[in-house]
């Protein structure tokens, strides 16, 4: 079944903490009808909005496709976290492609979370961008090798942001018994992300593009001059950009081998009142080295935002609480007696590498998504170097269409089942320690 209507009422917002804390625009009006713009843009989430902010404000008729409403997929539901760099670290980017590619890959992430910052003031000040994000490890040995990987960014890309904790100092910052040491990166920082998402399309329609909510777009043509075909109307254009990410349908088949989706859940408990600083005596976010890893934070108003549980079939769990809730209770089993308010899952995108899939689909057609849990900085980043792109300046979308991305093996049809295998023995090896 197509991913964009297995788990959701068709055009509203997961019954989230984030959807109850957000000012939702209006519904906007669905694409009828034939029309001509210069771009179209496929999804209205970070990389989809941001693409068009930028097009848009360089003067291109832009029109936006959004199957449900801007913001409804990953973008609004995930875990707000603003992370530094990549899912491979600069040694592993430096073997890859070289140290000079390596040093403009890292600049552009940086440049990335800039990005954030900057819309975030600009356009969704209620987005809440705060500072702090801290990695967790759970072995003294792991806590020496990102240690030791600080000492690399600073020394060789001047990254001087990163604090490096010891279990004590790691233990009064994070109020959980199981981590033996990590780091907090000063850099990097979280927001609200439906709000963010929100501001964004307010900002691309001020800027002059057209955002047609309730408009999947059910077939694609990626000739010289695109073509996108919904229910109730087409679209012709000279520059066409694909950012569904997780919730893309099969619409071409180079992204379909290349990105597959898998669902990730969040809990969010009552507010805990000065209790929240027996779990985090900071305002910051932190997430940790399982394999399937957990990343949690607090909210304004003092819940405990909690999200880990990872599921490879198309459909939710019909029971997402329990686990969840294990796997929260297991790190901090000081919120034994919490509620839970909000339980919420989201699907995103992933790739073999854990890394961003950019590439050319067709003459005049751009795609980005597989950002795999690290792209809320980085997917708004895609969407506005494949802007540059198709206004003539490519040379930062070509490097970042050099991340390594195979296809997963057996294509499209084999990757879930080959995938679902591999993360089995992940979660083994994350329950064992190995």
């Amino acid at each position: 079944m197509n991913p964009l209507f297995r788990n959701d009422a068709a055009g509203e917002y997961p019954p989230s903490w984030y959807t109850a804390t957000a000012e939702t625009a209006p519904e906007r009006p669905a694409l009828a009808g034939d029309h001509r713009f210069d771009a179209c843009v496929i999804g209205a989430g970070f990389t989809g909005l941001s693409a068009a902010l930028f097009l848009a404000e360089k003067g291109f008729s832009v029109a936006v496709l959004e199957a449900h409403r801007a913001g409804f997929g990953a973008s609004g539901r995930n875990g707000g976290q603003v992370g530094s760099g990549y899912n491979k670290d600069q040694i592993w980017l430096e073997k890859q492609l070289g140290p000079i590619k390596a040093r403009a890959l890292w600049d552009m992430a940086e440049a990335a979370k800039d990005q954030v910052r900057t819309l975030s003031a600009a356009h969704a000040p209620d987005a809440r961008f705060l500072p702090g994000v801290a990695h967790g490890e759970y072995s003294a040995r792991d806590t020496t090798e990102h240690h030791d990987y600080i000492a690399h960014l600073h020394d060789t890309y001047g990254y001087d942001q990163v604090d490096c904790l010891d279990a004590a100092a790691f233990a009064d910052l994070v109020r959980s018994p199981r981590y033996k040491g990590g780091i907090v990166d000063r850099g990097a920082g979280h927001i609200h992300p439906l709000r963010y998402a929100l501001g964004l399309a307010r900002a691309a329609e001020a800027a002059g593009a057209q955002i047609f909510e309730r408009s999947a777009a059910t077939r694609i043509e990626t000739g010289t001059q695109p073509v996108i075909h919904t229910d109730q109307g087409r679209i012709t254009c000279d520059h066409l950009i694909v950012a569904g990410n997780g919730y893309l349908p099969d619409l071409d088949s180079a992204i379909s081998s290349h990105v597959m989706p898998i669902n990730s859940f969040i809990a969010a408990t009552e507010p805990l009142g000065h209790n929240a600083q027996k779990v985090l005596t900071e305002d910051i976010a932190v997430a940790d080295s399982k394999f399937v890893v957990n990343y949690y934070r607090m909210s304004e108003d003092n819940r405990f935002l909690f999200g880990g549980r990872e599921s490879y079939t198309l459909g939710f769990p019909t029971d997402i609480t329990t686990k969840l809730r294990e796997r929260m209770l297991s790190l901090f089993p000081q919120l034994s007696d919490a509620s839970i308010d909000y339980v919420w899952g989201g699907t995103l995108g992933i790739t073999m590498t854990r890394l961003p899939y950019l590439a050319r689909i067709g003459p005049s057609t751009l795609t980005a998504s597989g950002f795999s849990g690290h792209g809320v900085a980085l997917s708004g980043f895609a969407g506005r170097i494949m802007a540059e792109a198709a206004a003539g300046q490519a040379e930062r979308f070509d490097l970042m269409s050099e991340l390594p991305t195979p296809a997963f093996p057996g294509g499209k049809h084999l990757r879930a089942p080959i995938l679902t295998l591999a993360m089995t023995w992940y979660s083994l090896r994350d329950r064992l320690g190995v």
